[in-house]
């Protein structure tokens, strides 16, 4: 099966910043400012308030007919308000200026009323990003100008490829076509002020081949800032089609132990439990299978992992976190050995550090390895797998964080010698994260970029499978 390009797509994006928005900036940084005034007006110490506007339109057809029509429009004021060491939240999508000051005497009600907290405060000023810094551009805003019957087009185009590739394509659960985009304004009283906006497009389908109870489903889409940059629906619709038509006649296999080939989208999911792991609320509540692990291997030394939060159109891209924190690219795990949490004001104080600049997450990230070579592909690594199972679905979410216990239900290939022989399912499998990331022996170049996690296939010398 060939992945589509993410290089085409049925209608062009216009470019305005303004498009679609019902708020302009200048009102925000006014309604903003409003709410911090009246909060030092009641006595606050300090404060902090963002402004939101998100709004697009979310179409869905199944066999070849509409069936759902979605328009959102969504805004939001929250303000944070200190009265000492103690905090209050409170948020309204009413923007008159008697529901801001209602907004901000509610949280300043609440932060009186509170239990003292020593590490709840605003972010130290010197980790303020400066004003140079909040205004760089990422080149992350594509409305995209799309009539609900233009988007159904798409989506029906999408389908009714998936369902000619091959007449064993027997149904379908639909095809979807969404085009979002948001901007927001934020400022505290610490001397942050910021925001932008954003775009997120996507083009999905989930055709079902066979019949009876030898049915199998399988889905693909494409997601993108840019609608420019979708694959188009075309191969979108076939490459969906494919993976459905390949889980065919699978098979149960016997309970085993063996090497596992992770797909690429499927190891985005391990990078991101190894994320949670050494965040900081996982940290300082001791509910981590990873504490105190800076400076320690917990992943082969061929692994190296980046973050960098400058990408251009990048989904994970930010000039500053969510408190205004300065962020900056790094590497978070060098030759397997952590050199740095993922911690916002609030955590890195409770475990006596500095802010790594990840309030709200993760910024993008790249799992690479020093032995992949630009040739693995995705039949080099089944060559490396030799014999055992490519996974291409995973059920549940099965990870005990605490621990590092990890069992999930899966199904994808049984792989003998270095091909595949036939497709699985109903099977679980079952490890520990701690040693299953040590046990990473191979990452592919067949990199794919999920969300904000870029990650090749990646192999997994040990686990157990438990089946028939």
């Amino acid at each position: 099966m060939k992945k589509p390009n993410t290089t085409q797509t049925a209608a062009p994006a216009q470019l305005n910043p303004d498009r679609g928005f019902s708020y302009s900036r200048p009102f925000f940084e006014g309604l903003v400012d409003s709410a911090l005034a009246h909060a030092k007006k009641l006595g606050a110490t300090d404060a902090g308030a963002e402004a939101s506007e998100g709004c697009g339109l979310s179409v869905s057809v199944r066999k070849g007919e509409l069936e759902n029509v979605e328009r959102n429009r969504d805004k939001s004021l929250g303000v944070t308000v200190y009265a000492g060491q103690r905090r209050g939240n409170a948020s309204t999508s009413d923007f008159s200026q008697a529901a801001i000051e209602q907004t901000v005497q509610a949280a300043y009600d609440i932060a009186r009323f509170t239990a003292e907290d020593p590490f709840a405060a605003l972010p130290d000023a010197q980790d303020i990003a400066e004003p140079s810094e909040q205004r760089t551009d990422l080149d992350l805003f594509f409305p995209w100008v799309i009539s609900s019957e233009q988007a159904a087009a798409i989506a029906m185009a999408c389908e009714a490829q998936a369902l000619k590739t091959d007449r064993r394509i027997t149904n379908s659960e639909g095809a979807a076509v969404s085009a979002q985009q948001s901007h927001f304004f934020s400022a505290h009283t610490h001397g942050f002020r910021g925001g932008y906006a954003s775009s997120r497009h996507s083009l999905s389908v989930s055709p079902i081949a066979g019949k009876g109870s030898g049915m199998q489903r399988d889905a693909w889409y494409s997601s993108q800032r840019d609608a420019d940059e979708l694959a188009s629906p075309e191969d979108v619709g076939r490459y969906a089609a494919e993976r459905a038509l390949s889980r065919l006649n699978s098979r149960k296999i016997a309970t085993t132990e063996c090497p596992v080939l992770f797909e690429s989208p499927l190891a985005a999911g391990l990078l991101g439990s190894f994320v949670q792991a050494i965040s900081g609320g996982a940290l300082y509540r001791k509910s981590s299978y990873l504490l105190d692990s800076l400076g320690k291997q917990v992943l082969p030394k061929h692994i190296d992992i980046m973050e960098d939060p400058f990408v251009k159109r990048g989904k994970g891209s930010s000039p500053f976190d969510d408190e205004g924190v300065r962020v900056k690219a790094r590497q978070v795990v060098e030759a397997g050995r952590v050199q740095g949490y993922f911690l916002g004001s609030y955590s890195a104080r409770k475990l006596g550090m500095k802010t790594t600049g990840n309030a709200g997450g993760s910024h993008n990230l790249s799992l690479t390895s020093r032995l992949t070579r630009p040739g693995d592909d995705l039949e080099a690594m089944l060559e490396k797998l030799g014999t055992g199972l490519f996974v291409t679905e995973l059920m549940g979410s099965g990870v005990n964080y605490v621990t590092g216990d990890y069992s999930r239900g899966a199904s994808g290939f049984w792989v003998e010698k270095g091909r595949i022989a036939y497709p699985v399912h109903e099977i679980t499998i079952a490890g520990n994260m701690k040693t299953m990331l040590k046990g990473i022996t191979a990452v592919g170049a067949d990199t794919y970029n999920y969300g904000a996690k870029t990650i090749g296939s990646v192999l997994v010398n040990r686990m157990k499978l438990a089946g028939s």
